[in-house]
């Protein structure tokens, strides 16, 4: 996650706040209170364990279809991406890369509908974004399985609606940490790739 993407949350749960303080307020004050940066870092070394068993994460795709669009620029060439697109026909079902415990989901100006899930040791946070919509019966706090559908492939948040993509994303973070606090971005096509 960037900074312009922290910042971007941080706008939508004081947004949240404005709209209803029981909900949002909690998740507000820890953002105030937090003294870490709003940077990431790129990681040269990769997971190992269950990260190094993900799955492609769009139903239909190979590793041949995909496009290392980690390092390309964002923002006018003012961020890099930090994550990787995967291009696929609106609707296309996205499943999970790996098990874990679905932390969030959450509706972003700039990703859209996303979700946010946590791996099985606390240590890996898998982002899913503009999604057209997420599967029936997802909650948070429930637990994923790899290859549990998701929802599917959409244009939502700042997206080009010609060009339908899930956005993943890999963080890597502290078990104690939150879903929203900064993290470090890891690079997901050598792993979905096995390069």
């Amino acid at each position: 996650m960037d900074r312009e993407e922290s910042a971007a949350i941080r706008d939508d749960l004081e947004y949240q706040l404005e709209a209803d303080p029981n909900d949002a307020n909690e998740e507000v004050r820890s953002l105030e209170a937090e003294s870490v940066p709003n940077t990431t870092t790129r990681v040269t070394t990769q997971p190992t364990g269950e990260a190094a068993q993900l799955m492609i994460p769009v139903l239909g795709k190979s590793a041949t279809d995909l496009t290392d669009t980690f390092t390309d620029d964002r923002g006018g060439g003012t961020r890099l991406h930090e994550a990787m697109d995967i291009m696929a026909p609106e609707g296309t079902s996205v499943v999970a890369a790996a098990p874990g415990t679905l932390e969030r989901i959450f509706l972003s100006d700039a990703g859209g509908n996303t979700l946010y899930i946590r791996s099985e040791d606390r240590e890996t946070i898998y982002y899913y974004a503009h999604l057209a919509e997420y599967a029936q019966g997802l909650t948070e706090g429930m637990t994923i399985r790899r290859g549990q559908r998701l929802g599917t492939v959409g244009s939502t948040g700042n997206a080009d609606p010609a060009a339908p993509h899930l956005h993943f994303a890999m963080l890597r973070t502290q078990a104690r940490s939150e879903w929203w606090e900064p993290a470090t971005a890891v690079n997901p096509f050598p792993l979905l790739t096995r390069r």
